[in-house]
């Protein structure tokens, strides 16, 4: 079974346009991957029903511009992953909400892109872009492996 993939960000605002660019490159080289606004509750609905989900987001954790940091459903997410977010209720309190309700799916990863420019009207910083397609690259990389058994 393919992973739902979920590209989260805002378009026009800078670095937070980070898990967006990856969804777009994704579905470039022909993998089914969703762009998402990071709303909290949506993401709930968006994720809904699926067995392994990988979620692409910027992030802030105080880490360089451009770094790519991974973690899985059963770790804390570090840093500030919804400081980038304009909604109260963004990607980290809906991974925590799924957490402690029982309804993070099987197999959560969260890839989060270091964001360090959210200016309203701009574009991802050079960093982030690189970034974003280190991330893709690795999802295409791994989307062609056969399964393990």
């Amino acid at each position: 079974m393919a992973a739902r993939i979920i590209g989260c960000g805002t378009w026009h605002r800078g670095d937070d346009a980070a898990g967006l660019l990856v969804a777009r490159l994704l579905r470039e080289r022909g993998i089914d991957a969703i762009e998402h606004t990071g709303d909290g509750l949506a993401l709930l609905d968006a994720w809904q029903g699926a067995e392994e989900v990988i979620l692409i987001d910027a992030v802030v954790t105080g880490a360089a511009a451009g770094a790519v940091s991974r973690w899985n459903g059963t770790a804390p997410v570090a840093g500030d992953p919804g400081r980038a977010s304009s909604h109260a209720f963004g990607v980290a309190e809906a991974v925590q909400l799924a957490r402690a309700l029982g309804k993070l799916p099987p197999h959560f990863v969260m890839y989060g892109i270091e964001a360090a420019c959210f200016v309203l009207g701009g574009e991802p910083s050079p960093e982030v872009v690189a970034a974003a397609h280190r991330v893709a690259g690795e999802l295409v990389t791994s989307a062609s492996r056969p399964a393990s058994s």
